[in-house]
């Protein structure tokens, strides 16, 4: 006789239970990758210049090149901006005193480090996946449109 008896498992909870496996497992390799950041751009890299190759050799499609281009300009911009912008802070303070101060005057401010918008492996996700997306959406319409 079996002492554990495990109730009938539903197709929903299966899937439920493979998507969570792998959804892990995809995490763990994530997380194994963040040290190496030459690594990871150099495959975007070679990701995009296959990509961008792709298109060259297909003489078409450039609506998708371009959105892509637009999409990783802004990721790139949102990169390089503050998180907190400091210009802001100061037009709120004057507001606020009253003062049209353009300098700090005080000599015991808190020293902030800069905290970037978009941090770098964010950065990095985010054009890896858009560069996959692009490759895949012109492979299937190059597949469905010969």
């Amino acid at each position: 006789m079996m002492d554990s008896i495990e109730p009938e498992q539903t197709p929903f909870a299966a899937v439920s239970a493979q998507t969570s496996r792998i959804s892990r497992q995809y995490q763990a390799y994530l997380d194994k990758s963040t040290p190496y950041v030459p690594y990871r751009w150099l495959g975007t890299s070679v990701l995009l210049l296959v990509f961008f190759i792709r298109i060259f050799v297909a003489q078409g499609w450039y609506i998708v090149a371009y959105s892509l281009g637009i999409y990783l300009l802004n990721l790139f911009l949102a990169f390089l901006q503050p998180k907190f912008d400091p210009s802001n802070e100061a037009i709120d303070n004057e507001m606020e005193d009253g003062s049209a101060g353009g300098l700090p005057t005080k000599q015991d401010e808190e020293f902030r480090p800069f905290i970037r918008r978009l941090p770098e492996f964010k950065f990095w996700y985010s054009a890896t996946r858009a560069v996959t997306i692009g490759f895949v959406w012109y492979n299937g319409w190059q597949s469905q449109h010969p």
